[in-house]
């Protein structure tokens, strides 16, 4: 018998198969295909366009453009996961961020103070928790997966609302990536021109941890 912690809000999505490697794997194959199977139908119009009629130019520009811009949106979509949000109270965060702060080591301490996000290694790969998402860089640092999951306590302030979904990652990171609502997947350099100048920084240390 299994003795592993499971995390209880795996019973409020029974429909969704547990996340493994595996099925890492299988979801970034598919959302590869879902951007292709949208892109390249806007290439090849542009394209078609073009060669039956020269004057058709600015119409194969425009879809050209989407067919840049979708790619963007998913990858703008993924970035919003761990987009910091203000804390309404400077003190309560202050007593939050110390506590955050005991979960951490030295290192993931000070990148979290300057970034607003932990770095967690995995076995699925190396996570960045923010308050309201987090993000999984694949082993090897050649692909990224953006999770949306909250708190439900809104009021709580942004570091212990980050130190809940540490503790939860902790706990069981399989049934954390199958109960967070899964937002993109894709290269990380895509997602990086998304992100703030500080998560970007974030990004680059959790890429490098990712190639160890």
């Amino acid at each position: 018998m299994s003795t592993e912690a499971v995390l209880p809000e795996l019973a409020s999505v029974p429909w969704r198969e547990r996340t493994t490697p595996t099925t890492l794997v299988r979801r970034g194959q598919w959302w590869t295909a879902y951007t292709v199977g949208h892109v390249v139908p806007f290439m090849a119009a542009a394209a078609v366009l073009v060669l039956l009629n020269p004057i058709a130019l600015p119409v194969a520009l425009a879809c050209f453009a989407h067919a840049w811009i979708i790619p963007e949106l998913y990858a703008f979509r993924g970035a919003n996961v761990v987009r910091r949000k203000p804390a309404a109270n400077a003190r309560p965060e202050r007593v939050a961020q110390g506590l955050l702060g005991d979960l951490l080591g030295h290192d993931e301490r000070e990148l979290q103070r300057t970034t607003g996000l932990a770095l967690e290694r995995g076995a699925l790969g190396v996570w960045l928790v923010g308050e309201s998402g987090a993000i999984l860089v694949r082993r090897g640092g050649r692909r990224v997966h953006c999770y949306c999951v909250g708190v439900p306590d809104r009021d709580l302030p942004p570091s212990d609302r980050i130190a809940h979904l540490l503790l939860a990652l902790r706990t069981d990171e399989s049934g954390f990536a199958t109960v967070a609502n899964h937002a993109f997947s894709g290269a990380p350099w895509r997602l990086r021109r998304r992100l703030s100048a500080e998560a970007r920084a974030a990004l680059d240390a959790a890429r490098r941890a990712a190639l160890v």
